[in-house]
């Protein structure tokens, strides 16, 4: 593999698929002649790539021509700035044609090639920022035929970005296309002068595009030296029969991309125990488009909800219909925007895209579809009559409604497609976020498992009414109660106080003043977080500085109207929210530990476990059948060209693509684990030759299964030791949101629930002593000890910790967010509460020691404060009961780490 292959990976962050093709690339360049070819010598380049590729049977083309087909949604624009990156420095090729098969994908090309957009295909690429390559398009290489003749001579990339309509000989009217006329400036057709390149490689996105008898030929009269071909569909159909490209040399399907996470995880959306013969064909319809409906706001509250969490921008999701012809897409226009249909709720909400759109109308819908991912776009609903075609590359359907019956491979694949694309560019590990929903009916199943056998790209089932609750959802913000306590206090005490003794003062104290001096106060009291709140907000000079501060913020106007009554309703809402922050909030120390001097990291010898590895020889037939499914194979490479010349080395090569294992730090280990192995597989296999087979057909696997082992045993030491440094005595707790049910609506925290599945969706209220006034729980037992801290006379105050609140690390940057925190007359507790089966979870236990560690330091760090002692509690959720009390589960349940066998 040529050393570029890792550095242009790394620079442009390229995804396994893509880094794989790279490397195909990388040895496909070593072995053919990058020239013009005839028939004699193209046969001869085809044997040189059978010899490590057997199931390429043919180029298809008159030209050397391999065909990398990798799911939508991988990132195939990117690979095309990885090929033409790896061929510019490797090889100094400088001439490159990027064909797209529509027009929207030409601007979509054109975009991503262009500096400065953001996905531009060369970020981070030195070479190509230095010489930054000239990018001529369709629309103005006759513009600057002048330029690039002139240019030749230098060391200028040109990089032609064309439709295929632009170049396709078989034109209307018998003319030829303009690419193909003489121009005065270079004395021959700019069609010409590419075909006389010597460097041109050619690069088709959507490859199965052309593979009609006018593209052919077009393709092939441009005699590239090399021709890459991009698509997710490596077949091509006429009528019923689908016929299978020759010249695919990879291939990343789509179950794949889905197993590593690079797309949405497609969902199939029914009705519990539905059976489809008892709908007449009308009430079949209705009924997938109100479920659709509703898998469609569900999606559209848990995105928001997502957004407020993480702070990622707002995704608004629209639904995919697709319709039989244009009448039929007409009737459902009609019936989604009637009043019958949830009240006409989506009423100018609903576009169509079909083939009959001519003129304006298909430029204001091409417009809107382009619009589709803005957050202010008014369309929720697209109907389409398969005109969707590739390219159309939006991030944002979350529902499709097929109703119209598929029977084509690529059909259902590319419909699908439109909708896997991830908003954030990863899963998020929520699953509404990461999910495409299919509204499922009599057909739709079936197709998608013919198109994908045997690997189904459907990996699980959503039951509407159950999965998907049919009641209405809005998500909710839920400050903390200091917040709502203080406004309400300050307007009810101190604002009528003042206005009672002076009334000309109503206009001037109004809400609005009453908020921002709050959030001043608020803002200013941070300031102090780096000790105890009870023993630092009370002191005297410590008012009176942030009295000065909040007073000198405030905008002077209306308020020196009347200085005497604005200083003293400062004075008083600084006292009121100091109060309020002491009575609701609980002094959380924040543990930093750092390392003093020099650190070092590795990894401990020990025993391998081999004791399951019972792995035999695979046959070479075998071997060959995996690469007949267009998948790339390690085996055949190996063993055809390239042999390692010990057992070991095939460990040890697989084991340095972790990024946390180093060749010079780790090289013993790692060959006395290679040795390990070896020396297991010869105790049960015949000889070496069967030993190496096991090794090359299973060295991935096996490799795999050492680095899971060496995790266990991973250290990291410091020569000066741990510098553990405590800061922020307290910390004022942030609104938190999750969703909440409009029907149901708040529940009381006492209230047995019946149906335990869904107490994930229930909001529960009634607390006295709770830090906000409403809670979201896990699980039935975490309601129940919500009931135990109410009921303890010791307990004092509690809450749950949202993402973000406390977060102690464990492991090698891991984040563990506690259950609960409780503050009692004389401890503060963090408390976790698991399933009996958990108790002993490694990582369960590797959380607890990160844990008690934290609470060691906090504790400490109390003391010296006079404040409360910090510890741990890791309480089995059945022996949670109401008649607990916290000091009880305290003395069964501390976790001590002495006490781990």
């Amino acid at each position: 593999m040529s050393k570029y292959v890792n550095t242009i990976s790394a620079r442009l962050s390229l995804r396994k698929p893509q880094k794989e093709s790279l490397e195909i690339l990388s040895e496909v360049v070593e072995l053919l002649k990058l020239q013009k070819h005839d028939a004699n010598s193209l046969k001869i380049e085809l044997e040189k790539i059978q010899s490590l590729y057997p199931t390429i049977t043919d180029f298809e083309r008159d030209f050397p021509s391999l065909c990398f087909a990798l799911a939508t949604g991988v990132g195939k624009t990117r690979l095309m700035g990885a090929f033409i990156s790896y061929l510019y420095i490797s090889k100094g090729m400088k001439n490159f044609f990027v064909l797209a098969p529509n027009l929207t994908i030409y601007n979509k090309l054109i975009n991503d090639f262009t500096p400065g957009t953001s996905k531009y295909v060369f970020k981070g690429i030195p070479e190509l920022i230095s010489n930054q390559p000239r990018i001529i398009t369709g629309d103005n290489y006759d513009s600057g035929l002048k330029v690039i003749k002139n240019s030749l001579l230098d060391d200028e990339i040109h990089i032609n970005i064309f439709n295929i309509s632009k170049i396709n000989s078989e034109v209307r009217g018998g003319k030829s296309p303009r690419i193909k006329r003489l121009s005065e400036y270079i004395g021959e057709s700019y069609f010409e002068y590419l075909s006389s390149l010597p460097d041109l490689v050619l690069l088709m996105d959507e490859s199965h595009r052309y593979r009609a008898t006018a593209g052919v030929n077009v393709l092939n009269e441009l005699k590239p030296v090399l021709g890459l071909e991009l698509t997710a569909t490596p077949q091509v159909e006429s009528g019923r029969r689908t016929t299978p490209f020759n010249n695919v040399i990879y291939s990343y399907p789509l179950h794949k991309a889905m197993e590593d996470g690079f797309v949405k995880e497609p969902s199939v959306a029914t009705r519990e125990n539905f059976n489809a013969s008892e709908y007449s064909k009308e009430q079949l319809e209705r009924l997938k488009l109100e479920d659709g409906i509703i898998v469609h706001e569900e999606t559209k509250v848990e995105l928001d909800l997502y957004s407020r969490q993480s702070g990622q921008p707002l995704v608004k999701p629209f639904i995919l219909i697709v319709a039989q012809d244009t009448s039929h897409a007409q009737e459902l226009i009609n019936t989604i925007e009637s009043d019958e249909f949830f009240g006409g709720r989506y009423k100018g909400r609903v576009i169509t895209v079909h083939s009959n759109q001519r003129g304006e109308e298909k430029d204001e819908t091409i417009l809107e579809l382009m619009e589709l991912e803005d957050p202010k776009s008014q369309t929720e609903i697209v109907i389409h009559v398969n005109m969707l075609k590739e390219g159309w590359d939006v991030t944002n359907l979350y529902t499709i409604i097929p109703l119209r019956a598929a029977n084509s491979k690529t059909l259902v694949e590319q419909s699908i497609g439109r909708g896997l694309r991830l908003p954030f560019g990863k899963r998020t590990g929520v699953e509404a976020v990461d999910r495409l929903t299919i509204i499922a009916h009599d057909r739709f199943q079936e197709i998608v498992d013919e198109a994908n056998n045997p690997n189904s790209i459907i990996r699980s089932g959503v039951i509407i009414g159950k999965d998907i609750g049919k009641e209405k959802k809005q998500p909710v913000t839920i400050p903390p109660t200091s917040s709502e306590t203080i406004k309400n206090e300050v307007e009810s005490k101190i604002v009528e106080d003042i206005v009672k003794k002076n009334p000309e003062t109503k206009e001037v104290f109004t809400s609005e003043r009453v908020q921002k001096v709050i959030d001043l106060t608020n803002e200013t009291i941070k300031k102090y977080e780096y000790l105890p709140s009870s023993k630092t907000l009370q002191k005297e000079e410590i008012k009176a500085e942030i009295i000065r501060e909040v007073r000198s913020e405030l905008v002077i106007g209306e308020l020196d109207l009347f200085p005497e009554e604005t200083n003293r309703f400062v004075s008083q809402v600084v006292e009121t929210a100091i109060n309020h922050n002491i009575q609701h909030s609980i002094d959380i120390p924040r543990v930093v530990i750092q390392p003093i001097g020099e650190v070092s990291w590795g990894f401990q010898h020990f025993e391998l476990d081999v004791r399951n590895v019972r792995l035999q020889p695979v046959e070479e037939k075998i071997i060959l059948q995996q690469l007949r499914t267009n998948q790339r194979s390690v085996l055949h490479s190996n063993t055809k060209s390239y042999k390692e010349d010990r057992l070991e080395n095939y460990i040890v090569a697989q084991l340095m693509n972790y990024p946390d294992i180093s060749y010079d730090d780790h090289a013993e280990l790692l060959y006395n684990l290679g040795g390990q192995l070896v020396t297991h597989l010869q105790s049960y296999l015949s000889d070496n030759d069967a030993v190496e087979n096991v090794l090359i057909y299973h060295q991935a696997t096996l490799a795999e299964r050492i680095h899971e082992q060496m995790q266990q045993h991973y250290y990291q030491d410091s020569e000066g030791g741990y510098d553990v440094k405590v800061s922020k005595g307290f910390e004022q707790l942030a609104p938190v949101h999750y969703t909440m049910s409009i029907e149901e609506g708040e529940r009381n925290f006492r209230s047995p629930v019946e149906d335990k599945s869904r107490i994930k969706s229930m909001v529960f209220s009634g607390f006295t002593k709770c830090l906000y006034r409403t809670q979201k729980f896990d699980s039935d037992s975490e309601r129940r000890f919500s009931v135990i801290c109410e009921n303890d006379p010791n307990v004092l105050k509690w809450f749950k910790p949202s993402a973000g609140q406390l977060k102690i690390y464990y492991g090698r940057g891991e984040t563990y967010h506690p259950d609960f925190v409780v503050e009692t007359t004389t401890l503060k507790l963090i408390c976790e509460i698991k399933s009996k089966d958990e108790m002993k979870d490694e990582v369960v236990i590797e959380k607890a020691k990160a844990v008690t560690a934290w609470c060691e330091h906090a504790s400490k760090h109390e003391k010296d404060h006079e404040g409360k002692e910090w510890i741990y509690l890791l309480i089995p959720h059945s022996n949670v009961s109401e008649n607990m009390t916290v000091e009880g589960l305290k003395n069964l349940y501390q976790f001590r780490t002495e006490t781990i066998s």
